[in-house]
């Protein structure tokens, strides 16, 4: 457990008091989440329980209700753990798509289990359930970014480039747009009116009904 005095630094200051803002008066309490989620960035990954007295302070509320927040979603660590957090989601579209090829991959490079850090306390790995994006499974979800369509080798190539202290273009794997269908499209082939192309070339001046000069439109008489 940390023995150090915790505060914002005045970078994170800055962004609580952003946060804060965004509350009616008297509601300031319901920016926890993002509030939590910067002071674990600031301590390196988790949460000690001076960073959680902090918040109960700083935001006015009583210490239990920080402390039921922070044991209640996965993605606060209230242990040490690594500093760059690795989640493996294991839910059903993921297994069926290969995650368990996806996990081991990860604990060969790492070194480690799920549940472990490295030695250097540089990467923390565990699995997750359900992130969401089911349609560019399987992924991992790396401190703020999804990596998704991947496989064995992906995974290798994404965990080596973060060990050297690169960070590897986020998102689909394959080139995959968005969630489209990984053989392209099959519906909604045109695009719609509104976003067709412009015409080649502009009529021609005096051919439309507007008056080129700025003028009101001549009478038929």
């Amino acid at each position: 457990m940390s023995t150090v005095p915790f505060a914002f630094t005045p970078e994170n200051e800055a962004k609580a008091k952003a946060y804060l803002a965004r509350y009616p008066e008297g509601r300031q309490a319901s920016a926890i989440l993002p509030l939590m989620t910067l002071a674990q960035d600031q301590h390196g990954g988790w949460l000690p329980k001076e960073a959680l007295d902090y918040l109960a302070e700083y935001l006015a509320t009583p210490r239990i209700r920080v402390y039921e927040v922070a044991s209640f979603y996965d993605m606060f660590n209230t242990k040490p753990t690594g500093r760059i957090q690795i989640r493996v989601c294991r839910t059903t579209p993921c297994w069926l798509c290969g995650s368990d090829e996806v996990l081991k991959v990860c604990e060969e490079t790492l070194g480690i289990k799920v549940g472990q850090s490295t030695e250097d306390g540089r990467f923390y790995l565990r699995e997750f359930e359900c992130l969401g994006a089911c349609a560019n499974a399987p992924i991992l979800w790396v401190d703020d970014e999804y990596y998704e369509d991947l496989d064995g080798p992906k995974t290798r190539a994404i965990i080596e480039a973060l060990q050297r202290g690169e960070r590897p273009k986020a998102g689909s794997q394959t080139g995959r747009q968005a969630s489209m269908p990984a053989g392209g499209k099959t519906t909604l082939l045109e695009l719609p009116p509104y976003d067709q192309p412009p015409p080649a070339a502009a009529r021609k001046s005096g051919s439309g009904d507007a008056p080129q000069d700025g003028g009101q439109p001549k009478s038929g008489a």
